[in-house]
């Protein structure tokens, strides 16, 4: 019900207003069954203009600590992924990464639409980097398609750091559906995961226009903290 409500009488009007999202590729998207929104992450905004955009209810792997926010920023990010029905991921590896494959998984055997930002975290400079190979284990498993997303526009409204975003039209994109069924049964062999996963990307590349990094987004922005910290250190 508070999906609804957000979507068709409150944040949902409200986005098309303010930002007059032009939507490519709708058709794309299947009416009924399982399928997977696989897209690039440049802003905090992505979390809202794509799912409103979309017919279909959309549920997002979204990381933990949007639930868990404190200050009224922190209140509020809380109460609307939670009351939004995403699901809440421990980013750290290992079991968190195992646990996080079995909620994706449970949305798709129901029959409903998963997002996903294989990219696992957002852009650090609006190129896109490496995808995490959860999503094509996602894929094989669930015998899911893949609808490649690209948002455009939404790094200059909202970049890491800014919390308003700037009022500008931003562009959503929808790509034919990727389907590997030719890998049915290799769920587990780490290069068809990898391979899988490169293809989502290069789905999402050609769509989105943007420079692509073969690095993982979150290794080049630790070693950016690194520098800054160290830089901080050599002037004290």
């Amino acid at each position: 019900m508070f999906y609804q409500v957000l979507k068709y009488i409150f944040l949902g009007p409200l986005l098309r207003l303010l930002f007059r999202p032009r939507v490519e590729g709708l058709e794309h998207i299947p009416e009924e069954g399982a399928a997977i929104l696989a897209g690039n992450h440049l802003s905090f905004s992505d979390h809202f203009l794509m799912p409103m955009m979309v017919p279909r209810r959309v549920t997002f792997l979204a990381k933990s600590e949007y639930f868990t926010g404190s200050g009224l920023k922190g209140r509020l990010t809380a109460a609307f992924f939670k009351g939004a029905g995403q699901i809440p991921v421990d980013r750290s590896g290992g079991r968190a990464s195992e646990a996080a494959l079995r909620s994706g998984l449970a949305v798709l055997r129901k029959g409903e639409l998963l997002g996903i930002y294989p990219e696992g975290t957002r852009s650090p400079d609006g190129r896109l980097y490496r995808g995490r190979t959860g999503v094509a284990a996602m894929a094989l498993q669930a015998h899911a398609p893949v609808i490649p997303c690209a948002m455009v526009g939404t790094f200059e409204i909202q970049p890491p750091g800014r919390l308003v975003p700037r009022i500008k039209r931003v562009i959503i994109k929808f790509g034919p559906a990727l389907e590997f069924s030719r890998f049915e049964g290799m769920d587990q062999e780490r290069f068809v995961l990898r391979s899988v996963t490169d293809e989502i990307m290069y789905a999402v590349m050609r769509l989105s226009g943007q420079e692509y990094v073969d690095l993982y987004a979150s290794d080049v922005k630790a070693e950016r903290s690194q520098g800054i910290a160290a830089r901080l250190r050599k002037s004290a």
